[in-house]
């Protein structure tokens, strides 16, 4: 099933017409209060979440991890809490970790709306803390 969730997402040139196109046919519609409302099952998290605008850059990514790049599920947590002493309330939006030490941060995914460009002090600060050699 083919759902069209935005114009916006068109011209947002990181991920391919294909990409975009293989998740809107993942994607699915479900009444909510009355009101028909976008959902994709999670592919790291295996439950159906809503389709928000930072969702669907997520699932882009999560997309690409698994079925480009080869990274296994299994290897990638989506909102990973990060911890700045005794402070855990902060979250990273997709960590994948490394393959010979499965609880170490290997990159790290700090998401945003389609057309956001900030985020940039907040991924470092997540890098810093978890020592995670690659950042995006």
């Amino acid at each position: 099933m083919s759902i069209n969730t935005g114009q916006e997402f068109n011209e947002f040139v990181l991920f391919s017409e294909e990409e975009a196109q293989a998740l809107d046919n993942r994607s699915f519609k479900r009444d909510v209060r009355g009101k028909p409302v976008v959902f994709v099952n999670c592919l790291a998290r295996k439950k159906d979440v809503q389709l928000k605008p930072e969702e669907r850059t997520r699932q882009l990514w999560l997309a690409r991890l698994i079925d480009q790049y080869g990274y296994s599920a299994s290897r990638i947590q989506v909102e990973y809490p990060i911890t700045f002493g005794r402070d855990s309330s902060k979250r990273a939006d997709i960590v994948v970790f490394d393959a010979d030490r499965p609880t170490v941060p290997y990159i790290i995914i700090e998401v945003k709306q389609g057309k956001l460009r900030d985020g940039k002090e907040q991924l470092r600060s997540y890098t810093h803390a978890t020592g995670a050699p690659l950042a995006v």
